[in-house]
């Protein structure tokens, strides 16, 4: 039988090539559900092509609108119960979360409590509510298999070998300011932040890799997505892009997943999982790559990545806070509001306002954090 997926953020960059992928192993998968924040017309396109019985968007108005362009016959719903609703569906075996934001983290804690495959593409559920979020998977079973490149690298160099792990190397290319001294990134244009040396991505995350931030979000992922403490963790910058990412074991034997940078790869391997099937990806060759070059992370130059490690190692809310406002500065940067070099320390000085210690959250906990910190990022853009 047919893996029936629910696909939710299906016009993005992650959910565009998903369904990519599930367009090439069409004998395998079948979308019965897809979701989109507001992009009702590349929605509906997608809905006749792929004939899923059920779509949702981000509320009612746009319902109604999709709603005259969706094919006839499609169920149509909205906002965080129409997710809920998709992910607690009997026709629904695995569910892709290629979803932004904290809106994520309801529709994965219901899916989990449903038993469903999880495919996992969002960061921000891992980040503020990690946990929450893996116990509850362990309790119920669920395995929860990453799609962002850097933890689908180190979630296949471990099979087999968690037992023996030691630390983690997550790689990162450093972005387009990686070279550019400090005192020049705002002299750079928006298009030119956006223009990720390897990867095509949405604003947020691109944003997110010319800060470093990304990579910073990544530590706080990994910690949760494969139960390492921080100190285990190390971020190596990579230009090339051709590591992913790699495990150091306990006698010193390093275990590295090289390819080309293609999302397509692994999001494959989170449907396909634990099998192996070929892809329409182009292979390596490595007689055509001069260099395999790592450093260490300019944490003074790109004090992001410290800021995450820091909220991490404090943990209680501080990760929530981090994540909300780190949203908000970006925000705040596309529309024009704060120069690129403000985002630091904007977050900066949200975390230390951040007073309020609750060691044990709730996912009630996490929200208010998260609402107050995007309050404080918002007066401080102002």
């Amino acid at each position: 039988m047919k893996k029936r997926i629910a696909l939710l953020g299906s016009t993005g960059s992650i959910g565009i090539n998903t369904l990519k992928v599930i367009s090439s192993l069409s004998k395998k998968f079948e979308i019965t559900a897809l979701s989109a924040d507001s992009n009702i017309k590349v929605l509906s396109d997608q809905a006749r092509i792929f004939h899923p019985k059920v779509l949702c968007v981000r509320d009612s108005a746009l319902a109604g609108k999709l709603k005259a362009f969706a094919p006839s016959g499609v169920k149509i719903l909205s906002g965080a119960d129409g997710l809920d609703e998709i992910v607690s569906r009997i026709d629904v075996d695995m569910v892709i979360f290629a979803i932004s934001g904290s809106s994520c983290i309801s529709p994965l804690i219901r899916a989990i409590k449903k038993r469903k495959g999880i495919a996992l593409a969002n960061k921000e559920s891992l980040v503020s509510a990690g946990s929450i979020v893996m116990p509850l998977a362990k309790k119920n079973n669920v395995s929860i298999i990453p799609i962002d490149s850097e933890h689908s690298a180190i979630f296949q160099c471990l099979e087999g070998k968690r037992p023996f792990l030691n630390k983690i190397y997550l790689t990162a290319t450093g972005g387009p300011l990686l070279d550019i001294p400090k005192k020049r990134f705002d002299s750079f244009s928006r298009n030119f932040i956006l223009k990720h040396p390897k990867w095509k991505m949405g604003s947020k995350i691109s944003v997110d890799s010319a800060t470093m931030m990304n990579k910073g979000l990544e530590v706080i992922e990994a910690r949760w997505l494969f139960d390492i403490e921080e100190s285990g963790i190390e971020v190596l910058v990579h230009p090339e892009a051709a590591v992913h990412s790699m495990i150091e074991l306990i006698d010193g034997t390093v275990f590295a997943q090289i390819s080309l940078p293609d999302m397509r790869l692994p999001i494959q391997y989170a449907i396909t999982h634990p099998g192996r099937f070929c892809s329409e990806v182009e292979f390596l060759n490595f007689s055509e790559i001069k260099n395999l070059s790592f450093r260490k992370p300019d944490t003074g130059k790109f004090p992001c990545l410290r800021l995450a490690r820091e909220a991490l190692k404090k943990g209680a809310t501080d990760p929530a806070v981090l994540n909300a406002a780190d949203e908000e500065a970006v925000k705040s940067y596309l529309k024009g509001g704060i120069k690129f070099s403000r985002i630091p320390s904007v977050i900066e000085k949200v975390l230390e306002r951040h007073k309020r210690i609750i060691k044990e959250p709730s996912i009630g906990d996490i929200m208010a954090a998260e609402s107050w910190a995007k309050e404080e990022t918002l007066k401080l853009c102002r």
